[in-house]
C-alpha cells in the first residue's frame, strides 16, 4: 500500500490552497492510499529553529529529539506531497521552518567525507502543488526558487522515480473557471500519480 505524507501549509481554511489540499487528500484516499495529512498550521508546528537545535544540528540522534514525531512520519512515507502557496518567491515560513527543522543530517541527508548524500531514498514519489500570485515570467525572472527547491533540492534528497510540480501562476487574476480547471488538473494528476 502506498503511504503518502502530505505537508500542507496555509493558515486559511477557506482559501484556494485549502481546496487544492482537500482535492489531493480526497483523490488519494479514493485510490486506497494511506494518507498522513500533516496540516502544519492546524497541528501548531513550531517553525523556529532554536539556538540549541542549531548548535546540535550535526549531532545525529540528539538533533532529531525535538522533532522526533515528524521525523518518524517522514520516514514512514514512500510518497511526499507538498501543498502550499508561493509567498514572496518562496515557501511559507511554516513549510520552510519544517524543512529546516526536520530535514536534518541523518534524516534527509548524510555527510560522507564532507559530501552530502541523499538519505530519503525510500520516497519513491515526490509532488508539489502550489499557486503563485504573479505570472510565470515574473517567477522565472526571480529564478523561481520554490520550483528549484522542489525539483533540485528535494528531488536530490529523495531520488524519486516519479515527480510532479503543479503550479497555477498569476493566481491574483484568475477567474473561478480557471481555478476550477487547475483543481481538476490536480485531481487528475493525483489519480495517475
Amino acid at each position: 500500500m502506498t503511504r503518502a505524507l502530505i505537508l500542507y501549509a496555509h493558515p486559511c481554511g477557506d482559501s484556494f490552497a485549502s481546496a487544492l489540499h482537500t482535492g489531493i487528500v480526497e483523490t488519494l484516499s479514493e485510490r486506497g492510499w494511506e494518507i498522513d495529512d500533516c496540516d502544519l498550521y492546524a497541528e501548531g508546528f513550531n517553525p523556529v529553529l532554536s539556538d540549541l537545535e542549531r548548535r546540535g544540528y550535526h549531532d545525529e540522534g540528539p538533533n532529531i529529539e525535538p522533532v522526533a514525531d515528524y521525523v518518524a512520519r517522514l520516514r514512514a512515507a514512500d510518497t511526499l506531497i507538498l501543498s502550499f502557496p508561493v509567498w514572496n518567491f518562496g515557501y511559507p515560513a511554516m513549510l520552510k521552518g519544517f524543512i529546516d527543522r526536520v530535514f536534518l543530517p541523518g534524516v534527509s541527508f548524510k555527510l560522507v567525507d564532507g559530501k552530502v548524500k541523499p538519505n530519503l531514498t525510500h520516497i519513491k514519489k515526490l509532488a508539489a502543488v502550489t499557486t503563485y500570485g504573479g505570472t510565470r515570467l515574473r517567477a522565472v525572472m526571480a529564478g523561481d526558487p520554490p520550483r528549484k527547491s522542489v525539483t533540485r533540492h528535494l528531488r536530490y534528497m529523495t531520488q524519486p522515480t516519479r515527480m510532479r510540480y503543479l503550479a497555477l501562476y498569476d493566481m491574483n487574476r484568475r477567474q473561478d473557471a480557471e481555478r476550477g480547471a487547475f483543481l481538476n488538473r490536480v485531481k487528475q494528476e493525483m489519480r495517475s500519480f
